[in-house]
């Protein structure tokens, strides 16, 4: 009944029919296009591209085969062409969507095909429930292996954003356009959409629902595809001399060569500077100078940015010495802070307060003062 409201439905068809034709234009345009239109600047990585491309071409094809089969198939075997098409977007769509997520992170190569494998026992429900004209195991059983597979690398993909927020600490000082957290909403919220759209017996409130959904993912992984900066190491990033053995034996003038080349001619004041830079302009590498923020129980980021924002103190104190009207969003910027929103973070971090809140108190102490 509610399907064939929805196929006699000409403004859901509309909307079903833009969304499909706005998912493969989507999939095309990162397929083919090699620079971004939302963030100019940033670079993203070409494997997250393509297969967040792919993915948009197969959902678009997943609207094709849902309609396809609702023409053909409904009137005949509504549970077969359920089952069908449900099998066909578990075993495309929710591994092209795993693809992507462990794709945004770029502290190493996780291995997918685990997450591809599981898929199989999909299509051997799948077959016994159109076999045996049984809901129980053509949907019921899918949909309960598909939510089990899906609670348990959702709880994989926490530890590995733990392991790679560890990781970008420790080798970038900059983190704006490389954090990818919201992946992990991202992953809830699709598949709690999945599961309504997949359960759903028509209804078309939840038909209309759907596609409004689908566009808002769209919008997101464009979004999250063209703002990933690639973090690819380079080759003139390799660290020199690498010790191999486990326990690392230190040099004793790590601190003396942090401060002879980075804290004094001010080198942490550069946007984007790196671990691996750090270590070469210091003349080490980068398993010695991890190795040494860890011992100090700080993180690289939290050395490079305490430091860029005790110069943003210094700097602030002499412009209001001098009487002269300068921003915070000036002086964070001048202090190597690519975005005033990672600086305030930062800030607030460091000294218990806003930046709002420290540069009145300043001001208020200048006055006192005079």
């Amino acid at each position: 009944m509610y399907a064939y409201q929805s196929l006699q439905d000409y403004l859901f068809l509309m909307l079903y029919g833009g969304v499909t034709m706005l998912a493969f234009a989507a999939g095309l345009y990162l397929w083919l296009r090699r620079s971004n239109t939302i963030v100019p600047d940033v670079t993203p990585p070409r494997a997250l591209r393509q297969w967040t491309a792919i993915f948009f071409i197969t959902a678009a094809l997943s609207h094709v085969w849902w309609f396809v089969l609702g023409i053909y198939w409904l009137s005949d075997d509504r549970l077969v062409r359920n089952i069908t098409a449900v099998t066909l977007d578990y075993i495309t769509l929710v591994p092209l969507v795993m693809g992507m997520l462990l794709h945004m992170l770029q502290d190493r190569q996780r291995r997918l095909w685990p997450w591809v494998l599981v898929q199989v026992p999909v299509v051997a429900i799948a077959a016994i429930g159109i076999i045996k004209h049984d809901e129980f195991y053509g949907l019921g059983m899918t949909h309960y292996w598909q939510m089990v597979v899906t609670v348990i690398f959702v709880i994989y993909y926490i530890h590995a954003l733990v392991q790679y927020g560890r990781w970008l600490h420790e080798n970038y000082a900059d983190l704006e356009h490389k954090e990818v957290w919201q992946s992990l909403v991202f992953v809830v919220f699709i598949f709690i959409v999945y599961e309504m759209y997949s359960t759903n017996p028509g209804v078309m409130s939840k038909e209309y629902l759907a596609q409004f959904n689908t566009l808002i993912i769209v919008g997101f992984l464009l979004w999250r595809v063209e703002s990933l900066q690639t973090l690819e190491v380079e080759e003139t990033d390799k660290p020199m001399n690498e010790p191999e053995d486990s326990l690392v034996i230190l040099p004793s003038n790590i601190g003396a060569m942090l401060q002879e080349f980075c804290e004094t001619p001010k080198l942490y004041l550069l946007h984007d500077l790196t671990l691996a830079q750090l270590s070469e302009a210091v003349g080490t590498n980068r398993t010695y100078l991890s190795t040494y923020f860890s011992l100090q129980g700080i993180s690289y980021n939290t050395y490079i940015n305490r430091l860029r924002i005790a110069h943003f103190e210094q700097l602030y104190r002499d412009a209001l010495e001098a009487q002269q009207s300068i921003t915070a969003q000036q002086l964070a910027h001048e202090c190597g802070f690519k975005s005033y929103s990672t600086f305030s973070v930062a800030f607030k971090q460091f000294k218990g307060q806003t930046v709002t809140a420290w540069m009145s108190s300043q001001i208020s102490d200048s006055q006192n003062l005079q």
